[in-house]
This record gives C-alpha cells, structure tokens and sequence, in this order.
C-alpha cells in the first residue's frame, strides 16, 4: 500500500516522464544533434566562429520559417516564399547598387540606405496580402494560391532584372547583414527581435488567439465572433513582411542578388518548423519550436556538409526529413482526437 502512495507521489513516473518527451520532442532532438554534432567534429563546431557561422548561416531562413509558421498554424501552407525572397531580394539590390557601377539598373543615382529595406518589405507584404487574400476571400486552397503566386513572383523577378545578376552592392548596405554588436552577428539579432514580435503576437495578444482558434477549427472560430478572412489575410501579410526582410538582409549577406537566389527555400522553412512541432493540421505552434527547428535543420545540414555528402542528396535527406515529421505528426493529431 505504501508503495503504491509513494509511486502516487512520485512525479517522476513514466507517464509524466512519457508526457514531457512529448512536449520537448523537438528540444531534445537539438540537444542530442548538437551534442553529436559536437562528437562528430571533435567538437570543433561548438567553437565560437563555428557557432557564428551556424546562425549566420540559418538567420535569412530563419524569418521564412517564422513567416510560414505562422501560416501554418492557421492550417494553411505557402509554396511560393523562395521565389517571393527572390523578388524582394533583387529589389533591394537594384536599390542599393554602389553609384559608380556602370551596369547599375538606377546609374547615378544614390538612394537611401532604409528605402532597399523599406521597397522589399512591403513588397514581401504585398505577395503576402495577394495569397491572403486568394485564400481567405477567393476561397482558394491554400496549396494552389500560392503556387500561382510563386510563379507570378518568379515571371515579375525575371522580367524587372531580364534575367541577369544584380550585383555591386554597396558596402554601406552590406554592413546591415555582415557586421556584429561583440561577438553576436547583427543577423542574430535581427532574427532575435522577430522571433520576440512572432512570439508576443501568438502568445500575448488576441490576434494571436484567434489564428490558433482558426487552425483549430475554422468553422468553431467563425461561430466565436471570430473574423476568420481577417485573421488569414494579416497571417498572410504578416509572412509577406518576414518574407520581405529576409530578401533584404540576404542581398546585404551576398552582396547581390539573382534569379536562383532562396530558390527551394521554401523546402528548408516548411520542415524545420515541421519538425520544429508546428502541425500541419493547423492550431499548434510555438516561435521556440520554429526557431529549434530551424538550428536542428541547420544542424543537420552542417553534418551533411563533414561528412561530404552530394548536396543532390541533401534533398532527399530534408524532403524524407518533412515526410517522417508529418507522419508522426498526424498520428500524435489522431491519438487525441
């Protein structure tokens, strides 16, 4: 009897210890790739410049993941951010072109350092409000939106630089995204302050509430008093924004920006918040999960990388990568149904 009070007791059974690796899957996940990692390198990779690599490397994905997160926890998807990326990306390029660069798209003219930012942001926004708008009010499947949108932002990118590279970026610009505040790069904490706002939307405010509801259940939310088109459409927008940021800060990383530019970024942002425990069947997310599993994709990557592995299966490795995550997700979705 004794026995049976002191397990009663115990917090430490194997239910609580069944339920909290459920609940930190994707922590522990990190915590053991890193530490492998670590092994595997002969912990070369937990030096200081190894680490900064690793972030700089991950910051521009890092706001797709965010933005697409974000969508995903409203139950929808976005295919056409790489190419999105890539539009803002050669805007902000053709913006900041040095002024003595005889092939520049705007010779002789010397724009603002904020106007590259500011052109690509809401141009990001404005990809994001046509997808939002196409699945909230058009009604369109969420698939099929922004694969057309994809291919609009693909033809306008080719059409505004004919195809070719916009390069010769000035150094001024390229301070944005190259730079550090000590040891910390300034692409850390740019990625840093918008995890904050992605967290302080979904946790602490109502907006944030009412996209988990409309995941959870569209029509329940819309029953509530909830505006479902109006949540889907700032979803939408508020991912354009991200969007938009990350090809401003990978033309100031690059120095330039072209028609391959993000292209299959998409891929990378969909499976580390996937794995990152974001459910594609809409209504669960954390910012702490997305951004985990952005470092795990990264992770994973850098040990494809030691080890040499062809970067043509590096493809195979992430598109299996998003299959077993979602698997798993859908029979963890199943069980509590």
């Amino acid at each position: 009897m004794n026995d049976k009070i002191s397990v009663a007791k115990n917090p430490l059974t194997a239910t609580r210890i069944k339920d909290l690796m459920s609940k930190y899957t994707t922590y522990i996940i990190f915590i053991v790739l890193f530490v492998g990692l670590g092994i595997l390198t002969g912990f070369d990779s937990w030096k200081l410049p190894s680490l900064q690599n690793l972030v700089i490397a991950e910051s521009i994905r890092a706001f797709a993941a965010l933005g697409v997160g974000v969508i995903i926890i409203t139950r929808g998807i976005d295919l056409s951010i790489g190419y999105a990326v890539c539009l803002t990306a050669s805007m902000a390029a053709s913006l900041s072109q040095s002024v003595t660069y005889s092939a520049a798209m705007y010779p002789g003219v010397d724009f603002p350092i904020f106007l590259p930012v500011l052109v690509a942001v809401l141009i990001g926004m404005l990809v994001g409000a046509v997808n939002g708008s196409l699945v909230a009010y058009a009604k369109l499947p969420p698939f099929i939106a922004t694969l057309g949108v994809l291919s609009l932002c693909r033809g306008t990118q080719l059409i505004y630089t004919n195809a070719t590279v916009v390069g010769s970026v000035k150094n001024e610009y390229k301070a944005l995204a190259q730079g550090f505040i000590g040891p910390f790069p300034l692409l850390m904490i740019y990625v840093a302050i918008a995890a904050f706002i992605v967290w302080l939307i979904l946790r602490h405010t109502r907006l944030g509430a009412n996209l988990y509801a409309i995941g959870g259940n569209p029509q329940a939310a819309r029953v509530a008093g909830i505006n479902v088109e109006r949540g889907l459409l700032f979803a939408y927008t508020f991912a354009g924004a991200l969007y938009g940021i990350a090809g401003a800060l990978q033309t100031a990383r690059l120095g330039l920006a072209n028609s391959l530019t993000a292209v299959g970024m998409e891929l990378d942002a969909i499976a580390a918040v996937t794995i990152g425990g974001v459910s594609q069947s809409g209504g669960v997310g954390t910012m702490g999960g997305m951004i985990c599993g952005v470092l795990i994709m990264g992770i994973i990557t850098y040990g494809m990388n030691f080890l040499a592995v062809n970067s043509y299966f590096q493809y195979l490795v992430k598109g299996c990568i998003i299959i077993i995550a979602v698997f798993f997700d859908m029979r963890k979705h199943t069980r509590k149904s």
